[in-house]
């Protein structure tokens, strides 16, 4: 492939050329390279001497804390899930952990939802509390309320998860975000 000869300019456009180059003043000539007119540096900004007081985080709203309830896809009745997530629905049964260490709270809400589910009952309600606020201020923050944090994870692990259906967070008429239903599946 051959490149194309440059086509020139035609008389018409060598005149209007240079009558261009006639009137154009240079941007730049060896005598303008310097500016004459002399360089204003801006005073510098004053920097208060003394300090005002004030503690890290003093403007920061106040977040919460709670870790929420796990949310799950709806397993069960849409119906049922609605009347259970207002409170329209009284719980078969209830187990209070409020209180109690880990140790003595696994092995009871694990008996408890076996023993609730043996009875065919569909309905319970699990209390954890909302737990202590202990953080201290320091670098790393302290969770608050272990049973609420450990006993979603407990549901979620065998022998339990075999027996349940659907968990979500209590309506504010059985604990709020303190307490946990549990709805359990059918007995078989």
């Amino acid at each position: 492939m051959s490149r194309r000869k440059p086509r020139g300019l035609n008389p018409d456009e060598k005149e209007l050329w240079s009558r261009v180059t006639e009137t154009a003043v240079p941007i730049r000539t060896s005598q303008t390279l310097f500016v004459d007119k002399p360089v204003t540096v801006p005073a510098p900004k004053t920097v208060p001497t003394k300090l005002q007081k004030f503690q890290i985080g003093q403007k920061a709203k106040p977040t919460q804390t709670a870790v929420p309830a796990p949310q799950t896809p709806v397993a069960m009745d849409k119906k049922a899930f609605g009347k259970m997530k207002r409170g329209k629905i009284s719980p078969d049964a209830t187990i209070d952990l409020h209180g109690m260490t880990q140790e003595q709270a696994h092995p009871a809400l694990v008996s408890t939802i076996l023993n609730a589910h043996a009875a065919g009952k569909r309905l319970v309600l699990v209390v954890t509390g909302k737990g202590k606020v202990r953080d201290d201020g320091g670098p790393i923050p302290v969770r608050t309320g272990i049973l609420k944090h450990a006993v979603p994870q407990w549901l979620r692990q065998a022998p339990l998860n075999a027996v349940i259906l659907q968990t979500n967070q209590a309506s504010q008429n059985h604990g709020g975000s303190g307490a946990l239903y549990v709805y359990l599946r059918r007995k078989r």
